[in-house]
């Protein structure tokens, strides 16, 4: 994400002394993915699995069946890493009564299962999701086995993976991992953990979402196990009116905080994780279906979606079965954990990238029409040591070029046109980490609160 530029002098009123550029390169990211593996996300999914089914209507009271039984074991292993990191995972339970369409018509108690790595800067979040309920065809089906290995038994595998991997270092911002249940009901879980952020003034910097990670041979016949899909919203969700009408006149409705953070993950990716591709889509979720992300869209937070390239709908919401020869149903033998693990290695640098970043910039603005030169200025931002402009063509889908500006809030880029090109600010750490880039104005701009857009 960072194109070194060879004329920065021909392109920047630079100072007598240009600033000294942090690494670019970090060893600790490779490490991560090495950590990550393949037999432990097996073995955690196989455990889900043997649970027979985890619907949200399930049984809570039996001790080795149904979503109660699946809640507990996910507690109990985030209380095992806790435990192994001295004590480094807050774990929390909490709940809300839902009642609609997928529902019974008195309500059914929705819980999710969250670990919260505390971080040293109070005010940062970031959150990983996945949902460990499952289904089977018929919505309401609460006592038929529903496997829900792939979906989203994989998902739920790399949170618990996750989790184990991050809790040996310590970051800036607080890293939450929440095992949401109700997805298959109405995306409840998600709801859930939103609405507790919400509640308790969590400034969510980006939500991961992981939901069916682990297919690598599709419907059409196609395998691949090197491609990946992270989906994320264009314009955020809690626009206001008068916010898209100067969007749509100025540009800037394909650089939400959520598809910069997918550029951001994308990018160290595919820059650390050997033979993988994760591909940005321009869609909030898959065509007409949604995640439990979307449920932080809602609420005005940048979030993504990590999901297979190559679905199989014979495995997904189906009874098992076998039917003119053809075996039916979310089973584990479909999952490729070596495959999962790239998913939760891409989630798992990502984490560590924006935790221990500095926070995004905000109150990023540009200015500069009738003239041949563009200024960026935005606000400082604590722990960070300096700033890296980018810039890319108004049809160009990812950044292509940034300039390290240092320790300063406002920069004139020399000979850069303003209506030429769309602009962003990332922030930048001593070491090297950089935040999400952050596109100019209310559109583009992190922060969770109403009166900050």
């Amino acid at each position: 994400m960072r194109p070194v530029l060879s004329l920065v002098v021909a392109l920047a009123a630079a100072p007598a002394l240009a600033p000294a550029v942090p690494p670019a390169e970090h060893p600790v990211l490779r490490e991560i993915v090495n950590a990550v593996s393949a037999e432990r996300l097996k073995d955690t999914d196989t455990h889900l699995v043997g649970f027979g089914t985890r619907h949200t209507l399930s049984t809570t009271t039996l001790p080795t069946r149904g979503i109660g039984a699946a809640r507990r074991w996910v507690k109990a292993q985030f209380e095992q890493i806790s435990q192994d990191c001295g004590g480094c995972l807050e774990i929390i339970t909490p709940s809300q009564v839902f009642t609609g369409p997928r529902m019974p018509k008195a309500g059914a108690e929705v819980m999710d299962v969250v670990a919260i790595q505390k971080g040293s800067d109070p005010n940062r979040y970031l959150v990983m999701t996945a949902h460990l309920d499952s289904r089977v065809t018929d919505i309401m089906n609460s006592t038929a086995d529903a496997p829900g290995a792939d979906d989203d038994g994989s998902g739920t595998s790399a949170l618990i993976e996750a989790a184990r991997v991050l809790s040996k270092y310590k970051f800036a911002a607080t890293i939450v991992y929440s095992a949401d249940s109700g997805e298959e009901q109405g995306l409840y879980g998600g709801k859930i953990i939103a609405d507790y952020a919400k509640a308790h003034g969590w400034n969510v910097e980006a939500n991961l979402n992981n939901d069916m990670i682990g297919s690598t041979h599709g419907s059409s016949g196609v395998m691949d196990n090197v491609d990946a899909h992270i989906f994320s919203e264009g314009i955020r969700d809690d626009i206001t009116p008068k916010q898209l009408r100067r969007l749509r006149y100025n540009g800037g409705l394909v650089d939400s905080p959520s598809r910069n953070v997918a550029r951001y993950i994308a990018d160290l990716a595919n820059t650390y994780i050997p033979n993988f591709h994760l591909q940005i889509m321009y869609r909030t979720d898959r065509f007409d279906r949604g995640g439990d992300h979307v449920m932080f869209n809602r609420d005005g937070y940048p979030a993504v979606r990590f999901t297979e390239v190559q679905e199989n709908w014979q495995r997904q919401h189906q009874d098992v079965r076998m039917e003119d020869g053809v075996q039916y149903g979310d089973l584990l033998q479909y999952v490729d954990f070596g495959y999962v693990a790239k998913m939760t290695a891409a989630n798992a640098i990502a984490l560590a990238s924006m935790a221990w970043a500095p926070a995004p910039p905000a109150d990023v603005k540009i200015a500069g029409a009738l003239t041949p030169d563009t200024t960026v200025s935005w606000q400082t931002v604590p722990n960070a040591a300096g700033y890296r402009i980018y810039w890319r063509a108004t049809d160009a889908p990812q950044w292509q070029h940034s300039i390290y500006v240092g320790d300063v809030t406002r920069y004139v880029l020399k000979d850069r046109v303003i209506s030429d090109w769309y602009f962003g600010v990332a922030s930048v750490s001593t070491d090297g980490y950089e935040s999400p880039v952050v596109f100019p104005g209310p559109a583009g701009a992190f922060q969770s609160e109403a009166e900050a857009r």
